[in-house]
Formats: structure tokens, C-alpha cells, sequence
């Protein structure tokens, strides 16, 4: 009997040194790792047009020249020329309402001061565009010249920006007074602020 306990002995030891090395088997149910939160890109900017501005209506023309800081050369469409009674394609001289810049060409005193500042104004504004002219209730004057209030495409104003940016005087001759209001409270604006030949003083 001695020998087969001998025998034993070894194996025993042996079998509890392979469980003590053994990993201890992790306790609790393992869980998935949670998903990464989506994070929305973005919305892309809108693509939708700018509404269009309503112009009032009126006479579209091309801007074939500027003269000075008030005064225009333009070409009229068939439609709006047979509109005003003239030829298709009638080149026409446009005289703005309401407002009077300094000269550049017929003061018996030559080029007046800032006068060559409020054509390049005018310029900037209306060079190349097509213009909508909303012609007076006198619609032309001694010259033959067509009195309008003149507009961009973008609904800009063309009397009313020269004057409010001091490069124009307002001057009214009724009865073409539509905006007189609105032209004298934009020149008390510029003359307080010093703009244009109001500063240059």
C-alpha cells in the first residue's frame, strides 16, 4: 500500500499547481461596447434665389454713357420706346430728378468743385447696368432731356444713393416732387455726417 500512496501524492501536487496557474475566469456578463453617438454634418447654406426686387414701373433702358453726376445717356428696348412714344432704339439723355451735383462741363466758371467726384459716383453706379427710368409728371425738360428717377436692378434708388452719399444737392422742381421728403431728410444725413462735398468744405 505505501507505494501506490507514493504515486498519488506526486499527481495531486501536480494538478494543483496547473489550477493555481490558471486565469480566474472573469465574473458578470460582459456587455457590447456602445456605439459611437452619430454626429449630423452640417446642413448645407440654402441655394434658394434672393427674391427679386420690385422695381416700380417703368422704362428699362441700357446705360450707354455718363455725362455727369445727374445726367445719362441711354439706349431704349422697342417696347418701352414705343411706350414713351419714341423710335425703337432711340439713344435718349436721362436728367434725375430731384437732385442737382456739381458741374463738369457748362458752368461759366469751369469744372465746379467735386464735380468730377459725383460723376465718378454716378459712374460706378450705372456704368454698363440696365437701368429702370420712371419718368416725372413733367417728363422732359427745356433741354428735351427725359426726367426720371433712375433704378438698379438690385432696387437701388440712383437719386436717392447720390444724395445720401453727399455727392448731389437736392434741388425740387415741382411738379416732380414724388420723393422730395425722403431726398431732403437723406441730405440733412449727409451734411451732419460731413459726406461727399459736404466734408470737402
Amino acid at each position: 500500500m505505501r507505494p501506490r500512496l507514493l504515486l498519488a501524492f506526486p499527481l495531486t501536487l501536480f494538478a494543483a499547481c496547473t489550477d493555481a496557474g490558471a486565469p480566474e475566469p472573469t465574473r458578470g456578463t460582459s456587455e457590447p461596447a456602445p456605439a459611437a453617438s452619430a454626429v449630423e454634418p452640417p446642413a448645407p447654406p440654402s441655394s434658394a434665389p434672393s427674391p427679386t426686387p420690385r422695381l416700380p414701373a417703368g422704362i428699362d433702358a441700357e446705360v450707354l454713357r455718363v455725362t455727369d453726376g445727374d445726367t445719362i445717356r441711354v439706349r431704349l428696348r422697342p417696347a418701352d420706346a414705343r411706350a414713351l412714344g419714341t423710335e425703337d432704339g432711340r439713344v435718349e439723355r436721362v436728367r434725375y430728378i430731384g437732385m442737382n451735383t456739381p458741374e463738369t462741363r457748362h458752368s461759366p466758371r469751369g469744372p465746379e468743385p467735386f464735380g468730377e467726384a459725383a460723376t465718378e459716383a454716378n459712374r460706378r453706379l450705372v456704368k454698363d447696368q440696365t437701368v429702370r427710368l420712371v419718368p416725372g409728371v413733367d417728363e422732359r425738360d427745356r433741354y428735351g432731356r427725359l426726367l426720371a428717377d433712375v433704378y438698379l436692378p438690385d432696387g437701388t434708388f440712383v437719386n436717392a444713393k447720390l444724395v445720401e452719399d453727399g455727392f448731389a444737392r437736392v434741388m425740387t422742381v415741382p411738379p416732380n416732387v414724388r420723393h422730395a421728403d425722403r431726398l431732403r431728410a437723406l441730405e440733412r444725413e449727409a451734411r451732419e455726417a460731413g459726406r461727399g462735398l459736404w466734408g470737402a468744405r
